[in-house]
C-alpha cells in the first residue's frame, strides 16, 4: 500500500452545480467543517461502543442545526427545508448515524409540532428542541404495521378530559437518551362515520408519563451511535390538550411529514454515498497494485465512475425534490423517486467502496466496512423501496 504522506490525498468530490443562496451555502460549509472538525475523528469510536454522541449533538444545537427550519420566534433560525438536507448530507457524509439523529429530531419531531401544534403547544416545545437541548421523537411504525401504516393498532380513548393510550411502536428514533423529551405517537381514536375505517389522531406523549415505558435499544447491525428502541403504552394518560392538530387527521399529517422525511433520507443517502466515493477515491490513488495505482486500472475506474454518476443524479433529484417542497409545490413522485433512488444508489456505493478496498474494505478499520453496515437502513426507513415503487405507480396510474 502507498502511503498517505507521499501521495496527494484528493479533495472531497463535490461537483455537482447546485443553485445555492448564500445562507444555504453557509449553512453547507458550516455541516462540512463540523463534520471534519467533530463527527469524522470520532466516528469509529462511536459505532464500536455503540455511543450516543451527547457531545455532537450539544454542538450541533448550538451550531443552530435544529432550528434550522423553526422560525425565529419560537427559538430557530428561520432557514428552509434545502438548508436542513444540506446539513444532514453532510453530517451523514462522517457518521450516518448522526445524520439520522438530526434528520429524526427535525423532520420527525420538530417538524409535526411546527406545522400541526397549536401555539401553546410550539411554545412549550419547539424552543429546547430548536437548541438541540432536547430530543422528541415520532411513533408511527409498530410491529404488525410498519409500511401498512393504516393497520395501526394503538388505540387512544378519551376518558373525561385525558387520552388513555394503550398498544405499542417499534424501531423508532430518538425516545430513549438522557435528553430526549417525548414521543408524538399515532393512534386509533374512533370510527370514521359511516365508512367503517380508523379514525387516526396523533397525540403528544411525554417521557415519564405513568404507563409509558421505553424498551431495552435494539441490537442493530448498523446506525449505531442513534438512538432507537421500542415503545409501549399501558394505561397512558395525557391531557386532551395533547392532541397534535384535529382529531382523525393523524393520517395525513403522517403521510405529509413523511413525504418530506424522504428528501431528508435521500438527502443522508447522498452524504454516505459521497463518503463512499472519497474513501474509494483517496485509497485507489494510494494503493499499488501489478506496478501502478488501482486508480489507473479500468476495472476500478468504471466503478468511480459510475460512483461519481450516481452521487451526482441522487444529489440532483434530492434537491429538486427538497425545493418543490419548501415552494408548497407537489413533490410526491419527485420525494419517492429521490429517495428510492439516492438510498439504492448509496448501496451500490457502499458495496463497490468495499470492493475497491479489497481485503481492507471486510476489515473494521476501515470506515467503509462502517459504510456498508449502515447504509442497508437507508432502504428501510421513511417507506421502504418497494413502498416507493408502490407510490410510484399509483401516481401513474396503474
Amino acid at each position: 500500500m502507498g502511503s498517505r504522506d507521499n501521495l496527494p490525498v484528493p479533495a472531497p468530490v463535490l461537483t455537482t452545480q447546485l443553485d445555492l443562496t448564500d445562507e444555504q451555502r453557509a449553512v453547507r460549509d458550516l455541516a462540512r467543517d463540523f463534520c471534519e472538525a467533530e463527527v469524522r475523528p470520532h466516528a469509529a469510536e462511536w459505532d464500536e461502543k455503540h455511543a450516543f454522541p451527547y457531545d455532537a449533538v450539544a454542538k450541533m444545537g448550538e451550531l443552530g442545526f435544529f432550528g434550522l427550519t423553526v422560525p425565529e420566534s419560537l427559538g430557530g433560525s428561520g432557514g428552509d427545508f434545502p438548508s436542513l438536507c444540506l446539513a444532514i448530507e453532510e453530517i451523514s457524509r462522517g457518521d450516518a448515524g448522526l445524520g439520522i439523529t438530526l434528520e429524526a429530531a427535525v423532520g420527525l419531531g420538530i417538524s409535526p409540532l411546527l406545522r400541526f401544534g397549536s401555539d401553546a403547544q410550539q411554545q412549550k416545545y419547539l424552543p429546547e428542541l430548536a437548541a438541540g437541548r432536547r430530543l422528541w421523537a415520532f411513533g408511527l411504525t409498530e410491529p404488525h404495521a410498519g409500511s401498512d401504516a393504516g393497520s395501526t393498532n394503538t388505540r387512544g380513548r378519551l376518558e373525561g378530559d385525558e387520552w388513555v393510550i394503550n398498544g405499542s411502536k417499534a424501531f423508532i428514533t430518538n425516545p430513549g437518551t438522557d435528553i430526549s423529551w417525548g414521543v408524538t405517537v399515532t393512534a386509533v381514536t374512533g370510527q370514521k362515520g359511516g365508512e367503517g375505517k380508523p379514525e387516526i389522531s396523533t397525540i403528544i406523549v411525554e417521557k415519564g408519563t405513568p404507563g409509558y415505558l421505553i424498551d431495552p435499544p435494539y441490537r442493530k447491525l448498523g446506525w449505531h451511535s442513534s438512538d432507537t428502541h421500542g415503545l409501549a403504552f399501558h394505561d397512558c394518560h395525557v391531557p386532551e390538550d395533547n392532541l397534535l392538530g384535529e382529531r382523525g387527521r393523524g393520517y395525513g399529517q403522517f403521510l405529509s411529514t413523511l413525504e418530506a422525511g424522504r428528501i431528508a433520507i435521500a438527502a443522508l443517502s447522498v452524504g454516505l454515498a459521497q463518503a463512499c466515493l472519497d474513501e474509494s477515491l483517496t485509497y485507489a490513488r494510494e494503493r499499488v497494485s501489478f506496478g501502478m495505482p488501482l486508480s489507473k486500472h479500468q476495472a476500478i475506474q468504471f466503478k468511480l465512475a459510475d460512483m461519481a454518476m450516481e452521487v451526482h443524479l441522487s444529489r440532483l433529484a434530492t434537491y429538486h425534490a427538497a425545493n418543490l417542497w419548501e415552494r408548497g409545490r407537489p413533490c410526491a413522485m419527485e420525494a419517492a423517486s429521490a429517495k428510492l433512488f439516492a438510498s439504492e444508489a448509496s448501496k451500490r456505493a457502499c458495496d463497490q467502496a468495499v470492493q475497491i478496498h479489497g481485503g481492507m474494505g471486510f476489515m473494521e478499520a476501515s470506515p467503509v466496512a462502517r459504510f456498508w453496515r449502515d447504509v442497508k437502513a437507508n432502504e428501510i426507513g421513511e417507506g421502504t423501496s418497494e413502498v416507493q415503487r408502490m407510490l410510484l405507480a399509483k401516481h401513474l396510474g396503474c
